[in-house]
Parts: C-alpha cells; structure tokens; sequence
C-alpha cells in the first residue's frame, strides 16, 4: 500500500542514463535502438505508442514509495505490486485531477504497460534478455460513481524492481513534474545521472541527441536545445543544473543548489548498544563497526537518510550477512 504522502522523488538510473522513454509530443510508433558501447537498449511501441517522459511520472512515484519503505524500516513489506490512490499520484506529481487527468493516466498507464523492452542493461546484477514490459499489469481496483479511477494496482517489471532492491536510484529535484517540455525534462534527466553533484559535465552534441531519444534533424535539435538554454538562462527553470552550448559540445553547470541531505552529514548521532547487539546476531563472525562504517557510507552514496536508524542498521547487516556468508 502506497501510503507516504511526502516520499521524496526518485528514478531509476537505468531509464535515465538510456533513453527507455518518447520525448515526442505525438504519439510515438518507431521502434528504436540504442547502443553505448557493449550495451544496447530496443524499445518497441504498442498500437498507442511508446511510453513517454511524462508516462515515467508513474514509475518515479513507485519507485518514491517503495524507497521511502524502505528508508523506514519496512523493506520486508515490499513487492512488485502497489497499490494507490490514483488522486495521490496525481497530486505528487503535478498532474491535473479533473476528468482529463485521469484520462490521461489511463493512457499512460496502458503505454507503460504495451511498451516492450530488450536489453542486456543490467539492474542489480541481473540481465533479463526477454522483452518485458515497464510494469508488468495494472488493475484498476475502484472507479467513483463517475467512472474516474480510485485505487489502482500496478505490477512493477523485474527489471525496474531489480533496480529497486539494488537501491540503484536517484532522487529528483520536485520541481521536475513542473517541467512541461519532454525534451526538458530528459535534459535533467541526464544531467542528474551524469552531472550529478559535479560542478559540470560535458557531452558532444550528436551523442545528447542520440540520449535524449530525438528523431529531430540535427539542425532541429540544436535548435530546440538553443532554446531551451537561452529561456532557461533568463528564467533558471531547469531545476539544480544550467546547459551552454559551446560549438558541438553541451555544458551541463552545477547550480550548487541541491538540498540532498547526506546522511552521513545529517544523522550524527551514535547507535544504540542494542543495535550492535542484534548486529551481531545477524552477522555473526563480522567487526560491527566495520560494517556501521560500510552503511554509513551506502547511506551517503545513495542519498538516504533512515527514519529508524538502528532498525536500518540491523537490516544493513542481516543483508550483508546473506550476500556474503561469515568472513
């Protein structure tokens, strides 16, 4: 059950590192292909298109939910299956909740589901070669009186859920579901997967294009791209990151404005004797203080801050413990 209204955004680093979903503003029937160098992704369409940057609202408030479950102590809850208040999504995400909402949530979730994908990109250390869906089902469990969805279950695919449990995600600045321009938002995609917290990162123009999925002329492109620069350097609306054009290499610039509070930083407290206890329990034959050392630093690698320290510790250990056997 999805039920924390103030989960923090994330997305999964595989889908924003390749270009998985349709920056189009039409629907979308090419089926494409994209190689970085051993590594390809193929994304075939349904009848109704490929899954657009906006579809991907779906999966990011999935993802949300089930990370901050887990950054509460709750990881034995998890499953492939969640299920939600459609009106929920729609607020977190920005998105309108008249009846053109929920139309177009439907929509979205019928392209999520119809989008077919192969690829040897790895989600925590597991290849799934079969073509698979970014959800695997959904159901609509309620409609109101009107017809409008209510609750709604939705299967997650192996390989977004893999990327999960491998904590292979990212957290999105909010101000994200407020950008409107699909080429926009896989701009800042990418910038947070590649630029991250560096002060720049820089990309060749041809090989952006081929990223961000754009069927554009390389002309088109680049005008687009200038467009959005020049309205971003008066207006600063992509959030955290500024673009520059600098002949055919694009500038990513660091604004130095996120507020993604390290853990490591932000919780300077000392565990309670009781957590080493039951660290030892669980992880019999390790130094406790070598591995509190280990998930101090996954919890800054991966921008968590736990709710429940000492239960996240404990979890830590018991699942180190089970990948590796005693010392």
């Amino acid at each position: 059950m999805c039920d924390i209204f103030d989960a923090a955004p994330k997305g999964d680093m595989a889908s924003m590192e390749h270009p998985v979903f349709s920056i189009s503003t039409k629907p979308d029937r090419n089926i494409r292909r994209y190689e970085n160098g051993r590594n390809f992704v193929e994304v075939t369409p349904s009848v109704r298109g490929l899954a657009t940057v906006h579809d991907r609202d779906i999966l990011i408030f999935c993802i949300s939910q089930v990370m901050a479950a887990i950054n509460d102590g709750r990881e034995g809850e998890i499953r492939p299956t969640l299920r939600f208040k459609a009106y929920d999504l729609l607020t977190a995400t920005n998105r309108g909740t008249d009846g053109r909402g929920y139309e177009q949530l439907r929509a979205a979730l019928e392209r999520l589901s119809g989008t077919r994908i192969t690829t040897n990109v790895t989600t925590g250390n597991v290849e799934v070669l079969d073509g698979f869906g970014l959800i695997d089902r959904f159901r609509i469990v309620r409609e109101t009186r009107d017809g409008r969805m209510q609750d709604i279950e939705v299967t997650l695919s192996e390989w977004v859920f893999n990327a999960i449990n491998a904590r292979e995600v990212l957290t999105l600045h909010r101000n994200y579901f407020r950008l409107r321009k699909p080429l926009e938002r896989r701009l800042y995609e990418i910038a947070r997967k590649h630029c991250g917290q560096a002060s720049e990162w820089k990309i060749g123009i041809q090989k952006l294009k081929a990223k961000c999925g754009s069927h554009s002329t390389d002309k088109e492109f680049r005008r687009l791209l200038s467009n959005i620069i020049a309205e971003d350097a008066s207006h600063a609306h992509i959030p955290d990151y500024g673009l520059s054009l600098d002949g055919d290499m694009v500038i990513f610039h660091n604004r130095n404005s996120m507020l993604l509070a390290k853990p490591v930083e932000a919780w300077t407290g000392r565990l309670d004797p009781e957590a080493y206890h039951d660290a030892r329990t669980v992880a019999p034959g390790w130094d406790v203080h070598m591995l509190e050392q280990e998930w101090r630093s996954w919890l800054g690698d991966n921008e968590i801050e736990p709710k429940a320290p000492a239960r996240h510790f404990v979890k830590f250990c018991r699942t180190w413990f089970e990948k590796r056997g005693r010392p």
